[in-house]
This record gives C-alpha cells, sequence and structure tokens, in this order.
C-alpha cells in the first residue's frame, strides 16, 4: 500500500500508565507527541483482546445469523456469530470454535474476509471477520451459563432487509456483511 509523502506520521508516546486493569474493560493514558509539535498529555485507550466474527453461509446458501439479548442497548437483534481471540489461539480458531459452539455449524471453507477496528482511535485491538461457505450443522449448541442464543438461518434477501429495517446494530457485524452480499 503506498501512501502520500504528506501523510501524518505516527505519534511518540512520551509515557504510559494503566488506569483501570480487568480482563473486560482496560483504560490506558499515555502522553503523546505530535510530529508536528502537538502534544496531548492525557490520550486514553481501551485495551481489548482481539474479536472475532463469522458470515456464515450453509450448503443450501443461507446465511447463519444468532439472536441475543445485548445490555448496552437493552434489546435483543440479529447478529452474526462473534467471540474473543483467546490467549494463544488463531483468529481462525476462535472463529470455528465459536461458530461450533453458538451455532452447532462446522466444516465447510473458511477464508478471512475483512480486518475493523471498533474505533481506531480508542481501541488498541482488532477485529477479524471470517467467511465459511459451505457450513452445515454437525452438533447441537454448547453455550456458555452467561449466553443466551437463538439461531436463525436467513436468505442473502433477508439479511438486506434486517440490515435495512435496523434489526442488527452491531456495526462491527453489518460491515462483513454488506461486503458479502456486495461480492456475492
Amino acid at each position: 500500500m503506498t501512501t502520500p509523502d504528506n501523510d501524518p506520521q505516527p505519534w511518540q508516546v512520551e509515557s504510559s500508565e494503566y488506569i483501570h486493569q480487568l480482563p473486560w474493560f482496560t483504560v490506558r493514558k499515555d502522553a503523546v507527541r505530535m510530529a508536528s509539535g502537538g502534544y496531548i498529555p492525557d490520550y486514553f485507550l481501551l485495551e481489548y483482546p482481539d474479536w472475532i466474527n463469522v458470515v456464515a453461509v450453509t450448503t443450501a446458501g443461507q446465511l447463519v445469523l444468532i439472536r441475543q439479548y445485548r445490555h448496552g442497548s437493552a434489546d435483543v437483534r440479529y447478529e452474526l456469530c462473534a467471540g474473543v481471540v483467546d490467549p494463544g489461539e488463531s483468529a481462525l480458531a476462535t472463529a470455528q470454535r465459536e461458530l461450533l459452539e453458538e451455532t452447532g455449524f462446522g466444516g465447510g471453507h473458511w477464508e478471512p474476509l475483512l480486518t475493523l477496528s471498533a474505533n481506531p482511535g480508542t481501541h488498541t485491538n482488532r477485529c477479524y471477520c471470517f467467511l465459511a461457505t459451505g457450513v452445515e450443522p454437525v452438533q447441537a449448541q454448547e453455550l456458555e451459563i452467561t449466553e443466551e442464543i437463538t439461531v436463525h438461518l436467513v436468505s442473502r434477501e433477508r439479511v438486506l432487509d434486517i440490515i435495512e429495517t435496523g434489526e442488527m446494530l452491531q456495526a462491527l457485524h453489518v460491515a462483513p456483511l454488506l461486503k458479502y452480499c456486495l461480492q456475492s
């Protein structure tokens, strides 16, 4: 990838300190100096593990979506199968495991679809999106005690309707679905 000669340069971190450190909520404060001379003494970053999500398409051409309650938005919406990459596990292995556990679907052909950030200004992690084609039901769901998930097989047209009507709120799920729909 080529960039213009006048692109902004990375900032220099002059100091860093952790404000709060828990597995699901870690906040770091950096003091940074910009190449142009600007100085930001209190730049806050949220550190999360990497995430995955899966655009899964069955052998019959239906997309595998889930529905679950999300406390932040206080409602139930459609989503993709998604999860957190565990330490020492590859993003692909996480995606395959999460699809199997959350939906019972597995197998098929897997490939990277795209990589996203929830907010590159404040989040240090990446979301790795995968396309899994030709998946089939291979087992019952294996949900964690904190998960209440229903599985829904929908057509490409229905997915577009779900996105258009706002039945899917998660931007990191909408983006890979739209990319898939534009390509297919």
